[in-house]
């Protein structure tokens, strides 16, 4: 398993669970200086100006991009996969074909989190789950083209009342018309909606395609109270080698959670001498 660190560039975004912000080449350089093997992308659309110097970033501090977020869709542009209205839907279809492209380019999944939208009070479940499924489905074959999953991530009851379990996760990949949609496990959401993170974990065994490596109160790792040893036990019984992305808050400060974050990864995993 490999280490990995949050960035966002979405302003509209602030005071969420990222741990660096805006400045995409000082980013890099301290994520590099502590010793991440990548860092985790939460742009402002597929035309992020920082996109264009984002891969002489990676090269330049011998990083890799772990994964590239979709959520600016949803937070500055109001765009869900489910929204009933055609044009809407087309859009949000659009900006996360962009964002694929943009992380295809470099080896990274695209993730699809918030972007799954809600389904709006006493309506019925059913349409608007077939159109998640409809979309997953269409997009999980646009990023095979560029040989990498996509990630659906459940969320907790806060922010979707759609997929907020590994279980929901499962079933909804397994219906779909594409192979290629992997799910995303956030320890923080876990902790919510999850009665064993273990055992959860190990269902969805080989379908994990990405990790965010948090704490049970959003913040890095090690800052809260999750039994790591056990998640990381199960994780290796799977097979998991992916990445370990450190989607936290940038509690007390954007370093001290980076630097906390790599601390715990590297007492996980201890290198030999």
């Amino acid at each position: 398993m490999r280490s990995s660190v949050t960035v966002s560039l979405v302003p509209e975004a602030r005071g969420g669970p990222f741990v660096f912000w805006d400045q995409l080449g000082e980013a890099c350089a301290q994520a590099a200086s502590l010793g991440f093997d990548a860092i985790e992308v939460f742009p402002s659309g597929p035309d992020d100006p920082a996109l264009i110097i984002l891969p002489s970033l990676l090269a330049q501090h011998s990083l890799r991009l772990a994964a590239m977020g979709t959520g600016a869709g949803w937070v500055k542009h109001q765009l869900t996969l489910t929204n009933p209205d055609p044009e809407v839907f087309q859009r949000a279809m659009s900006f996360v074909k962009g964002i694929i492209d943009q992380a295809g380019r470099l080896g990274a999944p695209a993730i699809i989190g918030s972007m799954q939208g809600r389904n709006a009070p006493g309506s019925d479940r059913v349409p608007t789950l077939l159109r998640l499924k409809d979309a997953l489905t269409e997009l999980g074959d646009y990023a095979a083209q560029h040989q990498v999953p996509l990630l659906l991530e459940p969320l907790n009851r806060y922010e979707t009342n759609l997929i907020n379990t590994v279980d929901d996760g499962l079933n909804l990949v397994a219906s779909l018309g594409t192979t290629n949609v992997k799910l995303l496990v956030d320890l923080f959401h876990m902790n919510i909606e999850e009665t064993s993170i273990p055992l959860a974990l190990r269902a969805a065994g080989a379908t994990i395609g990405h990790v965010h490596f948090v704490d049970t109160n959003r913040r890095a790792a090690g800052f809260g109270h999750l039994d790591y040893g056990s998640v990381i036990g199960i994780l290796k019984e799977v097979g998991y080698k992916g990445y370990l992305s450190a989607e936290a808050l940038p509690w007390p400060d954007s370093i001290s959670a980076a630097t906390q974050t790599i601390a715990k990864f590297k007492e996980l995993f201890p290198r030999e001498t």
